[in-house]
């Protein structure tokens, strides 16, 4: 088989339409953060249409994650590709909108912080302990992804401009959301010591069974 023929084998593998919807997630991030800053001249958000064009922005992103996942378990399209490029693509669309709402002075800088180090901090530790085993996905972790999103899609949208008080109902959902974090943080780094002690273990008694 010719070097041609082996990557037009392999292209519909990582081509398919989960996989163009996640880079399309990818995609849509700098628009985002470009129609955040349109409605904000000066760091002063405008609450005008660029800031609806982010609201409807950040929605088809969010709603290409699910669907994305959908097909790709539903179609037996699941590829290295998009296991990689998933997460990235998630981290890059909430980290994107902590980050610019503590710019806008909409969020405090303190919760964008502890969750980009958490989400960071988790990531470093699977690659830590990738040799030892993969830490799966918890339902803690599901569930914060979920609650997370729905924090910021309230940020997001000019609540307080509609109606002060429902700032206050996205501030609740965001401290949630930041407790649900933390939380599984602590676990997840608990689960990773355990895999790596557990490695170790089992690495030893290979040694100790191999020597003479």
């Amino acid at each position: 088989m010719t070097s041609a023929e082996t990557n037009a084998g392999s292209a519909p593998r990582i081509w398919n339409l989960p996989n163009i919807l996640t880079m399309l997630r990818i995609a849509l991030v700098p628009f985002f953060v470009w129609f955040l800053i349109l409605d904000a001249p000066g760091l002063q958000a405008g609450n005008g249409v660029w800031r609806w064009a982010a609201v409807v922005a950040f929605a088809v992103a969010i709603y290409t994650d699910k669907l994305d996942g959908d097909i790709a378990r539903s179609r037996g399209l699941v590829t290295d590709f998009g296991k990689i490029a998933d997460p990235i693509a998630d981290k890059l669309l909430i980290g994107s909108a902590l980050v610019m709402l503590s710019l806008l002075g909409e969020l405090p800088w303190w919760v964008t912080a502890l969750i980009l180090v958490r989400e960071w901090g988790v990531t470093a530790l699977r690659f830590f302990v990738i040799r030892y085993g993969v830490i799966p996905a918890s339902r803690g972790g599901k569930l914060k992804t979920v609650v997370q999103t729905v924090a910021i899609f309230l940020y997001v949208m000019p609540l307080a401009a509609i109606a002060p008080w429902l700032g206050f109902v996205a501030f609740a959902v965001m401290m949630a959301a930041l407790a649900i974090t933390v939380w599984t943080g602590a676990e997840y780094t608990v689960e990773a010591l355990k895999l790596r002690a557990s490695g170790i273990r089992a690495r030893k008694q290979q040694l100790n069974e191999g020597a003479p």
